[in-house]
């Protein structure tokens, strides 16, 4: 029996180890962190979104330019494969308004609970607190646990070590050397699903910091989608579902140019000419903060937002309402890299065949978030993850009936 080492005990770690345990293998899974799943119990706390409902060709186009790697291990584990995954662990889904799937329980504990329990019925071994540090030659895992140093002897090894956010949930992107040193082929880590900094004001900074604002559209000056839904307002700038929806065109704009500057709508469902019919319907000597409360019912949090330009606020209603329907925010730069809900970045695809192996580590496999691709929040994160988990073990099972490892050793 072949022994399979799995090293991340994420989504796409478990999904490998759980194929190939169904595939007749021997796995261990390494984990550095004390449980397993720690970034999918934070993603749970809002309600775990596991994947999308829209038709597949659509959901595909997430996916970007990546569409052509990730297409294959998206299609063999699709979103309705992942629905119909969760329901036989006891976890039945529902579709949300806006077309998410989320576990009727709405958090990710009971789903891991089960799938824990399935993994150990199939006889999969699961080692918490132990680091991968490298090889120790062909075939030997180096790894680090409380009881010290130690070697695992593999056949193949798959690689779910995550991305380069939540340092502290366990993805810190510390991996991108060790595999750059065996001249595997890497992009730069990049923020994704991310706030950004702009050079608020101390009164709204300190003021506003933590508010949302709901009921809004963003359009980035000079080009690019209109996306509706809400933002936060943070002491550094701004983030929130909206903005991350926006974030690959603003993290590169800003890269090419410097900043980029986002127009705000604060009433996406009023037209100019309605806005300026309604202002006008105010007296005259109305404060700025009563006409436009009266008015519109602008929150005090959109009013500061109003006052941000190096000039007042035009007080002519037709003014008013061409800035109430495009208020400009210059962004300065995307949030951290460990603030980021996701990367871009990392292993790219002409580093890996068709099976998800390396091509300078013969017998090594790579899934999840450590490869180069990046999508929006909606539940295509998670799907992905679970795909190319599942893909890069029948990667490995594939590579082992042919002879792979008696053509290659595994590890360096």
């Amino acid at each position: 029996m072949a022994h399979i080492v799995v090293i991340g005990a994420g989504p796409a770690g478990l999904a490998a180890a759980e194929a190939l345990a169904a595939g007749g293998c021997a796995v261990t899974v390494l984990e550095r962190m004390p449980t397993i799943g720690r970034k999918m119990l934070m993603a749970g706390r809002g309600g775990l979104n596991l994947t999308h409902s829209e038709p597949l060709d659509r959901f595909l186009t997430r996916y970007g330019a990546a569409r052509p790697w990730l297409e294959s291990a998206v299609r063999a584990f699709s979103p309705d494969d992942l629905r119909a995954w969760a329901a036989a662990l006891g976890q039945p889904c529902f579709v949300g308004s806006s077309g998410r799937v989320f576990p009727q329980a709405m958090k990710a504990s009971p789903l891991l609970r089960a799938w824990g329990a399935r993994l150990a019925e199939r006889g999969v071994t699961i080692l918490t607190r132990h680091d991968w540090t490298g090889w120790d030659g062909p075939g030997r895992v180096r790894v680090v646990s409380p009881q010290g140093e130690r070697v695992l002897v593999a056949d193949a090894v798959v690689l779910a070590l995550g991305g380069a956010s939540w340092a502290r949930l366990g993805a810190d992107g510390a991996w991108a050397g060790r595999l750059a040193g065996e001249g595997v082929d890497l992009a730069p880590f990049r923020p994704a699903n991310c706030g950004f900094r702009t050079n608020w004001s101390d009164t709204l900074r300190d003021r506003f910091a933590g508010t949302p604002l709901r009921g809004i559209a963003l359009t980035p000056e000079g080009g690019g989608p209109t996306v509706r839904g809400e933002a936060v307002v943070t002491a550094q700038g701004l983030e929130g579902g909206a903005v991350y929806a926006l974030s690959a065109l603003l993290r590169d704009r800003i890269a090419a140019e410097g900043q980029v500057r986002l127009l705000v709508d604060l009433r996406p469902d009023m037209t100019e000419a309605a806005v300026a019919e309604r202002l006008a319907r105010v007296r005259g000597r109305e404060s700025l903060s009563n006409t436009l409360r009266k008015a519109l019912r602008l929150p005090p949090v959109a009013v500061a937002l109003l006052r941000e330009g190096p000039d007042a606020p035009p007080r002519d209603a037709a003014s008013l309402a061409r800035l109430i329907k495009a208020v400009p925010v210059t962004l300065t730069a995307p949030d951290s890299l460990d603030r980021a809900i996701s990367v871009a970045g990392g292993v790219r695809a002409d580093a890996v065949d068709a099976r998800f192996m390396l091509r300078a580590l013969p017998g090594v496999f790579v899934a999840g978030e450590m490869l180069d691709w990046e999508a929006p929040t909606g539940g295509y994160l998670l799907q992905a993850c679970f795909a190319t988990g599942r893909a890069a073990a029948r990667g490995v099972l594939d590579w082992l009936q042919e002879g792979g490892k008696e053509r290659y050793p595994s590890c360096p």
